[in-house]
């Protein structure tokens, strides 16, 4: 069993093919098990966010692996194979822990350096150990990830450098408005995006924030965590309030229009509309209304604040940090591959001396108990002093690239049950892990 990633993103797909595939809701949670349940993949999490859709699988065989995967996400998509298979990305055994590292670091993101990753990756994780479709693989590759991503932001002050997607696009829209301290800006939605944008509007100072959400309880403590004067509306209400603000800031998990041309009313004022959903949550027509301004994931790509927002310094730490533990990480795992072929041996090697012990009283029988101990003993240290170099040099060298064949010579030459390893292995994880 391997770890494959397949995905597109921001790097790879346009913003239109994004938005077909991303999926959230029932619909992710649909998906994951349709890639779960497919002939060659036996652990899978997805990961779907407004620059991403990647899903993380454990895979039995390499080409069936990104076959199922493809077609799967080309159905979910309603795309032919052919025509998203240009814009997929594959990673397998080395380089997928690397991407998976670097992503969860931030590295991967539009906006180099961005902490949310981090959340949404433990989302991903949360959903995929509530389904059942993780593993013991999947489970020790995101837990090591996440505190990968962890160090990184600790160590590297790179969430200071780096500026979020929000705060890229609230530049933007100061670009078309001016200074916004002080005006009236609604933020749609109430998730994490959501939080980060009422967050960020709060320290800048804008005179009043409107909160609209679907669920009234979650707009009001959106709405209550802000440190300006807030209210927080219904949708329906959603009409008057655009009407109001000079910024509007959408980012909801709706997979159709929450924001149309013709529930936008005139008004004396420019207003600017920040559109960071996936799919979008804005009618595009919207940019064609008097004295509106729209610009969403695909204006901010080109963004120059995206390119330049993480110093050069601190994205080098990073990779470092990446590098350092995606080797301790791959060491770890082939030593522990190799720890059940290790645990048959000395199993068998018991079993010959317990035998030989046995054969030994029934042709001895006069023997005292002592003499029958002392020979047992001396038997066992010498059977143990025997494997005891060729056991710890296997595990050193199964730590290195190709380790696994010092374990496959290992069971040949000692003509190991290709099955006792595997009988001795640890167990898949059940249930929600911690």
């Amino acid at each position: 069993m391997t770890i494959l990633v397949v995905g597109l993103s921001h790097r790879s797909a346009p913003v239109a093919m994004l938005e077909r595939a991303a999926a959230a809701g029932d619909e992710l949670t649909k998906l994951l098990h349709e890639v779960h349940e497919s002939a060659h993949v036996a652990e899978a999490l997805i990961v779907s966010t407004c620059n991403r859709v990647e899903v993380y699988a454990v895979v039995d065989k390499f080409h069936g692996g990104v076959s199922d995967i493809s077609e799967r996400l080309a159905r979910h998509a309603a795309l032919p194979l052919e025509e998203l298979s240009r814009h997929l990305y594959v990673h397998y055994e080395d380089r997928a822990v690397q991407h998976v590292f670097s992503v969860v670091c931030g590295l991967e993101s539009m906006v180099i350096g961005e902490s949310q990753i981090l959340g949404q990756i433990r989302e991903a994780f949360k959903l995929a150990k509530a389904e059942g479709t993780v593993g013991r693989d999947l489970h020790e590759l995101i837990q090591h990830a996440l505190r990968v991503g962890k160090r990184a932001h600790s160590e590297t002050g790179v969430d200071k450098a780096g500026a979020s997607l929000v705060s890229v696009g609230l530049r933007v829209a100061e670009n078309y408005l001016g200074e916004l301290a002080g005006r009236r800006a609604l933020v749609v939605g109430a998730g994490s995006m959501s939080g980060l944008a009422v967050a960020t509007l709060s320290r800048g100072g804008v005179g009043e924030l409107i909160v609209a959400n679907r669920t009234h309880e979650r707009a009001q403590r959106l709405a209550a965590s802000a440190e300006v004067p807030a209210r927080a509306i219904r949708m329906e209400e959603l009409p008057g309030a655009l009407g109001e603000a000079e910024l509007v800031v959408s980012c909801t998990g709706a997979t159709g229009l929450v924001i149309t041309a013709d529930q936008v009313p005139p008004a004396p004022h420019r207003r600017f509309f920040l559109d960071l959903a996936l799919p979008h949550d804005v009618d595009p027509a919207v940019r064609d209304l008097p004295g509106v301004a729209l610009a969403g994931l695909d204006d901010l790509r080109t963004a120059e604040e995206a390119a330049s927002a993480v110093g050069p310094k601190a994205v080098e730490a990073v990779r470092r940090i990446v590098a350092d533990e995606v080797t301790a990480f791959l060491s770890a795992a082939r030593a522990a591959a190799v720890a059940p072929t290790v645990v048959a041996l000395r199993s068998k090697a018991a079993k010959v001396v317990e035998a030989e012990l046995a054969r030994l009283s029934g042709r001895l029988p006069s023997l005292s108990e002592r003499d029958r101990a002392e020979i047992a003993q001396t038997v066992r240290r010498v059977v143990d002093k025997l494997l005891h170099a060729p056991t710890v040099r296997v595990k050193e060298l199964a730590a290195a690239p190709g380790g696994d064949t010092y374990a496959a010579a290992l069971r040949e030459l000692f003509d190991l049950d290709p099955k006792a390893p595997e009988a001795v292995a640890r167990p898949d994880i059940e249930g929600p892990a911690s």
